[in-house]
């Protein structure tokens, strides 16, 4: 009977640790993914406010930036730009683009990348 109750105790135990595991794993992932939801929000408005004026809402253009020439953010042309490139271009301005460096942080500027690369999936 000892044997028994040993091998149930050990199974419970064992069964126990598994699921505290899981949730441990788990749990870093919920936050991870929640703070990309902040992320991408944080990107969007953003892009609003420093680049919606002349590349428009969706990345074509808006009126006043096609007047100016500016690329389509979803493009071949820029899409295949590598991500250094597209960081430097925000960071310094470029053309009749001002500089952000001043105004965004480092961060921000890798989150307008990140955003701009996904603006070709929607053209």
């Amino acid at each position: 009977m000892s044997r028994d109750k040993t091998q149930h105790y050990v199974i419970c135990t064992s069964t126990i640790l598994m699921a505290f595991i899981v949730v441990l794993t788990l749990f870093p992932v919920s936050i991870v993914r929640a703070n990309r939801g902040q992320d991408s929000a944080a990107s969007k408005a953003t892009f609003r406010t420093k680049c919606a004026m002349c590349h428009g809402q969706d990345g074509g253009g808006s009126d006043v930036g096609k007047s100016m020439n500016v690329p389509d953010l979803r493009s071949q042309a820029v899409q295949k730009l590598p991500d250094a490139e597209l960081a430097q271009a925000i960071s310094n301005g470029k053309g009749g683009m001002p500089a952000f460096k001043s105004s965004l942080s480092e961060d921000q500027i890798h989150s307008l990348v990140t955003l701009i690369r996904s603006l070709a999936a929607k053209k």
